[in-house]
């Protein structure tokens, strides 16, 4: 997938009466994704991130629909910190999810924890790890994830990609690094825009009221330019939102009822 002379598709969002409806909706979402991609390719790559997203996949567990041998784990971004560190990305998906499933522990690709004190060196190897999985079965410049999954916090950011900040023009690294979150822990890791912008669906999920001024922003606003607004992918990659009607209050752009 290339960015050609089509513009992005729009995005379509999803409003849900409550939480839990979003859940099982997004579950549908995911399952979807999967079939899809297995028929093809005979595997599901999908890259997760932290914050309330791990919550938010609960509808997949004890779910016999979900070929977890199938799915090939990557994070969007992650804390540098130890792998079992409060902080950690994957020890919030491996409490919440991960533990309660049978996936293979080979099949989640984690940051390398013996290099931790190399930022320069945990990103080429994350990036290798990224090489591995895509370079000999997708034919292109980025890797094309199946499914990318984020959140949005309240500022905007998503991923590690923060208002104002440098990483927001990156446009080569597939993985970058940074030393000056505003949020901590200081030091992460992220996924940049071409890797987010190449993938074949991605869906952020955001519930609450405290994310609807942002929310607004986002959809009605979006020169504004703030780091969820530039998650755009190209055509023909499709954007998803799963956001409860709390999220969505002030939202002026179309919602859209859910259905595959």
């Amino acid at each position: 997938m290339t960015v050609g002379h089509h513009a992005p598709n729009p995005p379509t969002l999803f409003s849900f009466s409550s939480p839990d409806s979003l859940v099982l909706s997004l579950a549908e979402f995911v399952l979807n994704a999967q079939k899809e991609a297995i028929t093809k390719k005979g595997r599901f790559a999908i890259a997760l991130s932290g914050g309330s997203l791990p919550k938010q996949l609960r509808g997949l567990i004890d779910n016999p629909a979900v070929k977890w041998d199938k799915w090939q784990v990557f994070y969007v971004d992650e804390r540098v910190v130890p792998l079992d560190h409060e902080d950690s990305n994957h020890r919030a998906c491996t409490e919440l999810l991960f533990s309660k499933v049978p996936i293979p522990e080979g099949n989640i690709h984690t940051i390398d924890p013996t290099l931790l004190d190399d930022l320069d060196e945990l990103s080429d190897a994350y990036e290798q790890a990224l090489i591995g999985e895509f370079a000999q079965k997708d034919a292109a410049r980025f890797p094309v994830f199946d499914l990318i999954l984020l959140g949005m916090g309240p500022d905007g950011h998503t991923a590690s990609l923060f208002p104002g900040h440098e990483l927001l023009a990156e446009n080569s690294r597939w993985v970058a690094y940074l030393e000056d979150s505003p949020k901590p822990p200081s030091k992460r890791l992220t996924f940049t825009y071409p890797v987010i912008n190449h993938a074949a669906r991605v869906a952020f999920a955001a519930t609450g009221k405290e994310k609807a001024e942002i929310l607004a922003k986002v959809f009605d606003d979006p020169e504004a330019g703030l780091p969820a607004s530039r998650v755009r992918p190209a055509y023909p990659g499709q954007l998803y939102w799963f956001v409860d009607d709390a999220a969505s209050a002030s939202v002026q752009f179309q919602k859209t009822p859910f259905k595959l």
